[in-house]
This record gives structure tokens, C-alpha cells and sequence, in this order.
């Protein structure tokens, strides 16, 4: 369980580091920003996937979500590189569905944590956020994708130390219970 801790703390560092290019690099072209969603949302995908195989392997119940949910990061991000000639509108539409599926997947893993985990509200919220982004982006795609530029960033950029928080919490708990199980195994003096 400590690698999912792990593997959610990565997914949030790519996140906060996708937000703050997008922030920071306001003159980004349609095809860089495309190339640079393509590789977040890979890279996000492809921990939250280890993070749900790891689980996996641990004969966790708590898998489903997060292999569902890296698989759909892996494959907007294959798709973003494969197609590279989207279109601004189609972008948006890609970001935005990545978003509402990453919320969804995000929201049911917290639910399966929040008896396990002290934190789990804050995986809630960063679920909560990413399925509010997708709506507005969907609801506004005339916007045009460098328009909504700082949308993006902020909301990578919060969602990321989200993700973050929620990875701290997720590993001081198991740091807890280890130090709890070693201190039942002290020979009682």
C-alpha cells in the first residue's frame, strides 16, 4: 500500500508541474500545449495504474478504480500523441472528459478508503474538482483551449496537491499502523 502512496504523490507532482507550464508559458502553441497534455496525462495515467496494480497485487479490493482510471489517462495519451492534428475544440472536449472520468474514478476511491484512510476527503475533493473542470470546459468549449489556459493550470495545479495531500495522509497512516503492529511485537519487559 505504501507504493499506491507513492504512485499518487507522483500523479500529483506531474500534475502541479503540467499546471504550472501551462501557468507560467502563457505564448504555448495549440500543438505544444496538446503534446504537453498528452504527456501528463500519460504520465498520470501510467502511476495511477501502478498504483492500482500494486493494490492489485496486494489482493486489495480498492484496485478498480484506479487501474479504470490510469487506463483512461494512458489512453487519452496515446490517442493525444497518435492525433496530433485535434483540433482545438476536440482537445477540449478530450480534456474534459479525462477530467469527469479521473473525478469519478478518484471520488470511488476515496469512498473505498474512507474507513482506511484518516484523509480520504481530500482524494473527495480533488474527485469533486476534476468532475466540476471537465463540466465547465465542456459547457464552455467556444472558449477555445488557450483562452482557457489558466483554467487548465490552476486546476492541475490544485488538483495536483490534492493528490498530493492525499498521498501524505495515505502514507502516515500506513507509517501508523506499521509502527503499531512493531510495537505489539516488543517482548513486554
Amino acid at each position: 500500500m505504501s507504493r499506491s502512496a507513492v504512485y499518487l504523490g507522483v500523479a500529483g507532482v506531474a500534475s502541479i508541474a503540467f499546471g504550472a507550464i501551462t501557468l507560467f508559458w502563457p505564448g504555448i502553441s495549440l500543438v505544444a500545449l496538446t503534446a504537453l497534455f498528452g504527456a501528463f496525462t500519460l504520465v498520470y495515467g501510467a502511476f495511477a495504474l501502478a498504483a492500482g496494480l500494486n493494490l492489485l497485487a496486494h489482493r486489495s479490493t480498492d484496485w478498480v478504480p484506479y487501474v479504470l482510471g490510469g487506463l483512461a489517462g494512458v489512453v487519452v495519451g496515446v490517442v493525444t500523441f497518435f492525433a496530433p492534428g485535434l483540433t482545438d475544440l476536440t482537445l477540449i472536449y478530450v480534456i474534459a472528459a479525462w477530467a469527469i472520468i479521473v473525478g469519478v474514478f478518484e471520488i470511488i476511491a476515496s469512498l473505498d478508503l474512507r474507513d482506511v484512510v484518516k484523509g480520504a476527503g481530500w482524494l473527495t475533493a480533488s474527485g469533486v474538482l476534476s468532475i466540476a473542470f471537465g463540466v465547465l470546459v465542456a459547457a464552455r468549449p467556444g472558449t477555445g483551449a488557450l483562452a482557457i489556459l489558466w483554467l487548465i493550470g490552476a486546476y492541475a495545479i490544485i488538483g495536483g496537491a490534492t493528490r498530493l495531500y492525499a498521498a501524505y495522509r495515505i502514507h502516515g497512516v500506513q507509517s501508523d499502523v506499521k509502527r503499531a503492529v512493531a510495537s505489539t511485537m516488543q517482548p513486554q519487559s
